[in-house]
């Protein structure tokens, strides 16, 4: 039995990635747009559902299978199985939650993808010329409400973590954050407290000397 009483809600890109790998393939596919919005999102003057939709859909499907063959080279960042490992014997379940594509997380984490509890992302229609954006939890400012999955999972202590302007909203309604790059930022503006961390170890070392 899973522990009813901590569940860990993790970013993707450039968190489970050791590089930002949804931001990388949006400029790559969609250099020029990427260059006139991804600035405007950052900076908060652009809200995500708004951005990521329209890059994701100026994208041709047939370009799609490429995106994945893109995705499959990209490395996890250190200690992620280590702390898979300590998860699963606390019984603390583990969901990613991205606002890029559910195609490219799974792509990434191979047969780990077996290890989480769930991934909520992106899905795309392929069926037209262009991908089309398909979100369940679609709402806000995001194509996927972090906050809204969150609670669709009740427990005691919400455990998030995060890198980017993404993982904003999250943050702000955990019982406990890890945070790293941007989202230090963010957070530090909001005065949101956080523990900083580089890597996986670090966070299982916290949570293990933090029970």
């Amino acid at each position: 039995m899973k522990n009813p009483n901590k569940i860990i809600f993790c970013d993707f890109d450039g968190t489970i990635t050791a590089e930002e790998t949804f931001v990388a393939m949006l400029k790559h596919f969609t250099p020029e747009l990427s260059a006139k919005l991804m600035p405007e999102m950052y900076e908060l003057r652009l809200t995500l559902r708004q951005g990521v939709r329209q890059l994701l859909e100026s994208i041709p499907s047939k370009k799609y299978p490429e995106i994945l063959e893109y995705s499959s080279t990209k490395k996890i960042r250190t200690g992620f199985i280590e702390l898979l490992d300590y998860l699963d014997s606390q019984n603390i379940p583990f969901i990613v939650v991205s606002g890029g594509l559910r195609g490219m997380v799974e792509t990434v984490l191979g047969p780990l993808k077996n290890r989480v509890q769930a991934i909520y992302a992106v899905d795309v229609d392929t069926s037209s010329e262009y991908l089309q954006v398909k979100s369940p939890f679609e709402a806000g400012n995001e194509l996927v409400s972090k906050v809204s999955v969150m609670e669709k999972h009740p427990t005691e202590q919400t455990i998030a973590i995060g890198d980017s302007v993404t993982d904003l909203n999250m943050a702000m309604e955990a019982s406990l954050v890890f945070a790293r790059d941007r989202l230090i930022h963010y957070l530090n503006d909001r005065e949101k407290p956080y523990i900083p961390w580089d890597n996986f170890l670090d966070i299982r070392n916290y949570l293990n000397n933090n029970p």
